[in-house]
């Protein structure tokens, strides 16, 4: 599936990521400070070369705990140097002896080791902070990057899945399509992964289509918006009324995440979900046999921190994102070079 650019209208830089050591660090900002009391220790670490999963299957084995007892905000990828927080159930543990032994057993260096009351979940995160190395970019790639900056600063970021949610192979939505019909692999978390991979190119086919129409840009009557401070949803009954506060990045608007009780749009957004939906060949009564409730995403990102600099392999970005998008997305914009995002993995 071929995704609408927002800066179309620009050639690329060309370029790759990840083609040195460092040139891709990914910071998580946190959604809360650890108190100091409590049952959980929040170790801060730094690390590379590990994905989440085997770091939390690691961190569980030493200190005899079960995987569920390991707790993370998001995904990071194997191939980045890493700022991640993991929380550990060790009501009885020394705070500083955790992180002794972490980083005696461990190839990560430990910044800090808290005690906090709860686990550290899936979400529990602001964001993420990233420096990434462009490398082997086109001459006068500088200029062009600040006018690619420049158009998506004024227009805003499409809030697409990355490639890294559809695989190495990028068949993932395509096999989640066989599950919804109920064949592909039995495993229940391979089935959940592949399910929601599905539901993530819908998504980007239906954010594709609203760029092409022209509607990236607007709030539509009809639209389910969603604070951006709060994350409250609701139904924009007259765009006219709420236009201030979409231009002023306090609200935006936001895309199928499809499922039997996914909240809908009304009106022209409403009509435009059903038509992906009816493309795609697929029916509520479908994604509720499969157990996919659904829910919805915003669609646009207002980028609140983006610098660019001479790098001497390339370029230099700095950025920052909310919970749930993606560096490559914004990447993208300024490669218009798919291929030079092959060396993506997990990231979230």
């Amino acid at each position: 599936m071929t995704l609408s650019y927002v800066t179309a209208d620009i050639p690329g830089l060309g370029g790759a990521i990840k083609s040195g050591p460092g040139h891709f660090v990914v910071e998580e900002l946190p959604l809360y400070e650890p108190s100091g009391q409590g049952a959980h220790v929040y170790v801060r670490l730094s690390r590379a070369g590990w994905n989440t999963r085997d770091l939390v299957k690691r961190l569980a084995s030493i200190f005899g705990l079960k995987d569920v007892d390991v707790g993370c905000a998001g995904l990071k990828d194997k191939d980045a140097v890493a700022i991640q927080t993991f929380s550990l159930s060790l009501p009885a543990a020394d705070e500083d002896a955790v992180a002794r032994r972490i980083e005696t057993e461990l190839p990560v260096r430990v910044l800090w080791a808290r005690r906090h009351g709860n686990k550290l979940k899936t979400g529990h995160l602001l964001g993420n902070r990233f420096s990434v190395v462009l490398a082997g970019v086109e001459p006068g790639a500088l200029v062009r990057a600040e006018e690619i900056a420049s158009i998506l600063r004024s227009r805003g970021l499409a809030n697409y899945y990355g490639p890294q949610r559809f695989g190495l192979e990028g068949d993932n939505a395509r096999r989640g399509r066989e599950v919804l019909q109920g064949r592909g692999p039995r495993q229940s978390w391979l089935r959940r992964f592949l399910l929601s991979a599905f539901q993530a190119s819908m998504f980007n086919a239906y954010l594709a289509e609203r760029l092409e129409r022209g509607w990236f840009e607007r709030l539509l009557t009809g639209d389910v918006a969603k604070k951006t401070d709060t994350g409250g949803l609701f139904d924009v009954a007259d765009a006219e009324v709420e236009r201030p506060r979409f231009e002023s990045g306090a609200i935006t608007y936001t895309g199928p995440i499809y499922g039997a009780k996914m909240r809908r749009a009304s009106g022209a957004p409403g009509e435009l979900e059903q038509q992906v939906l009816s493309r795609f060949e697929v029916t509520v009564e479908a994604l509720k046999r499969a157990g996919l409730d659904g829910s919805r995403r915003p669609a646009r990102i207002i980028l609140q921190c983006l610098t660019i600099k001479p790098h001497d392999q390339g370029l230099i970005f700095e950025f920052s994102l909310p919970k749930g998008a993606y560096a490559t997305t914004l990447l993208r914009e300024f490669m218009k070079n798919d291929q030079g995002l092959a060396a993506v993995g997990e990231e979230d």
